[in-house]
């Protein structure tokens, strides 16, 4: 086994992105199922406050985000690539667009139509997530027109970069593919019209079945509990320094806090690792013991916790 344990639930769409990326290195993990609303009282030993979906666990290290989850996999597996082409920049820049401009388009086309099957609470929760809490169904639903005319104008770029190539970095399908596809997969799949809306490119319906069909890899079930038994048994790997160049002037050993820009939960525990592109902190919990918990730095507000 690769040691790797998902912590997601299946109508996930960005844990869709990782799931997708796990396929396409064909690897063994483990699932573990979580709420799709808080509370998520045996995700949170491991976090220390995260609550969003997915996050990753090797042992008693924890990723937050697709990003800082994505980016740990390519670097422990690295064959098969995530970057055939060999343009990892260009994947990310992808990435960047589809996350932020392209997944909240298509998230207000879903709410405004989904609204029935969302479990309780579901709706209050990623309303002020995503929207600021300042959106209600009605409001969504009289901007439909409106979003879905933007959402050709997204669609239109990844059919035009399909018209002479089978996936988005070439001959070979690899994160471009993951970072774009949650986003059809997620319309498709949660939009009464998905399937017609996207019907008028044909170049991104052939794309968007094989990289349907190369499918999540080899996931084995496990349970919460199981989990956090696999943390409390294992132990973080070592710190890895702190950036000397970096302009926040953060050392190591402090305590901080980290949070996503958009959502008020944080994490709390001792710097242990500081760069360009990931922030880690080493918590103890009482439940699990030591887990050093790692996240992007682009997207996330890092702040020093007085003593």
């Amino acid at each position: 086994m690769s040691g790797i344990v998902l912590h997601h639930y299946p109508p996930s769409p960005v844990s869709e992105k990782v799931r997708v990326c796990l396929g396409v290195k064909g690897l063994d993990w483990h699932s573990v199922i979580i709420p799709r609303v808080p509370p998520k009282p045996k995700l949170m030993p491991l976090t220390g406050g995260f609550r969003l979906t997915p996050v990753m666990q090797i042992g008693a290290d924890i990723y937050c985000d697709s990003v800082c989850i994505i980016r740990e996999l390519e670097n422990r597996f690295p064959k098969p690539t995530l970057f055939p082409d060999g343009d990892a920049d260009a994947a990310w820049a992808i990435g960047r667009r589809t996350d932020q401009q392209m997944f909240p388009v298509i998230l207000a086309i879903v709410f405004s139509d989904g609204v029935q099957n969302m479990p309780e609470g579901f709706l209050e929760d990623r309303a002020q997530l995503y929207f600021g809490g300042n959106i209600t169904i009605d409001s969504l639903r009289a901007q439909l027109a409106d979003k879905l005319a933007e959402a050709h104008t997204h669609f239109a770029w990844i059919e035009a970069a399909l018209q002479k190539q089978s996936f988005l970095g070439g001959d070979a399908p690899g994160a471009a593919d993951a970072f774009a596809y949650y986003v059809t997969w997620f319309l498709l799949g949660r939009y009464k019209d998905g399937p017609a809306f996207l019907a008028a490119y044909p170049n991104l319906m052939r794309w968007q079945a094989a990289v349907k069909a190369i499918g999540h890899g080899h996931p084995f079930e496990l349970t919460e509990d199981a989990a956090l038994s696999l943390a409390r048994a294992s132990e973080p790997l070592p710190s890895v320094g702190i950036n000397q160049n970096d302009p926040s002037g953060f050392e190591a050993d402090e305590m901080i806090s980290v949070r996503p820009e958009n959502d008020k939960n944080i994490t709390t525990g001792r710097l242990i690792g500081l760069s360009a592109d990931r922030v880690s902190v080493l918590r103890h919990d009482p439940d699990v013991g030591p887990v050093a918990v790692h996240f992007p730095r682009a997207g996330y507000v890092i702040t020093r916790v007085k003593a």
